[in-house]
């Protein structure tokens, strides 16, 4: 059976239970990022609060994209914090206002996004949902190279 954009319902269902995990996992990485720009201190300072800012915007921008493409396959978006914090595996980061130890935590969470992303790809494929993949396809891209940029500035 199929669903209204044509895909099989039942792959379909599972694609959107995995990007639900993926949306609560971008909900939560956004929160930490709030976290880093407001509290981070030190000679990095100005820098870092301007870079935390881009990533925060980013993943504002992905967390609609994702919980939009949930509601195409027919399903139905998680929209609570406590559905969030049941199915994320990123935590809750408290307390840290040291840049190194900020990108530290961004470095980690964005390793487990792309993970999360490489995941949902593969199902796609299996389901042919090009539009799942086009998007996990552009996050993956995008996610691999600030990676490379963090770990660069770690260095």
């Amino acid at each position: 059976m199929k669903n209204l954009v044509g895909l099989d319902k039942e792959k379909a269902t599972v694609l959107a239970s995995k990007l639900n995990e993926l949306l609560a996992n971008y909900q939560l990485f956004y929160q930490n990022l709030r976290g880093f720009h407001w509290n981070i201190k030190g000679k990095n300072f100005f820098e870092l609060h301007v870079k935390f800012e881009e990533f925060y915007n980013d993943a504002v921008i992905k967390v609609d994209e994702i919980a939009e493409r949930i509601l195409t396959l027919e399903g139905e978006p998680l929209h609570t914090f406590s559905d969030y914090l049941k199915t994320a595996t990123l935590e809750e980061q408290n307390g840290i206002t040291d840049g190194v130890q900020a990108i530290e935590v961004i470095v980690a969470n964005f390793s487990t996004l792309v993970l999360l992303e490489r995941e949902i790809l593969s199902l796609a494929g299996d389901a042919d949902d090009e539009g799942t993949a086009s998007l996990m396809s552009d996050y993956i891209s995008e996610t691999e190279k600030t990676l490379w940029m963090l770990n660069a500035y770690l260095r």
